[in-house]
């Protein structure tokens, strides 16, 4: 099992309280990609990037099916909300997501 704390420390700047099951989950589902400094960071300024969190996490892992707008709306508000971190954590992202959707028991294995 990952070592969760950092992200658990850092999704708490944004949120009450953190589900721990749920960061596991998240980490777990990002998988590899969380070795990379880039790929484990999302690049907000980045209209692609945007997609891609829309596409693959919110369409494809979550199954939401908002209209394009209305999932973007949602990525906007977890954005907004990270507005003083020039750094985004992808797990601190998808798991404000999650959090939006009332999704993250999704991420915690039973």
């Amino acid at each position: 099992m990952a070592d969760i704390t950092g992200y658990v420390e850092d999704i708490k700047q944004y949120t009450g309280e953190v589900h721990e099951g749920a960061v596991q989950g998240i980490v777990s589902h990002c998988g590899i990609a969380l070795q990379s400094k880039d790929a484990s960071l999302v690049a907000a300024s980045d209209p692609v990037e945007l997609e891609r969190v829309r596409e693959s996490f919110l369409v494809k892992k979550l199954g939401r099916e908002e209209s394009e707008a209305d999932l973007d709306a949602a990525i906007a508000a977890v954005v907004g909300k990270m507005s003083d971190e020039r750094n985004k954590s992808r797990v601190t992202v998808y798991y404000l997501l999650a959090e939006h959707f009332g999704q993250l028991t999704d991420f915690v294995k039973a």
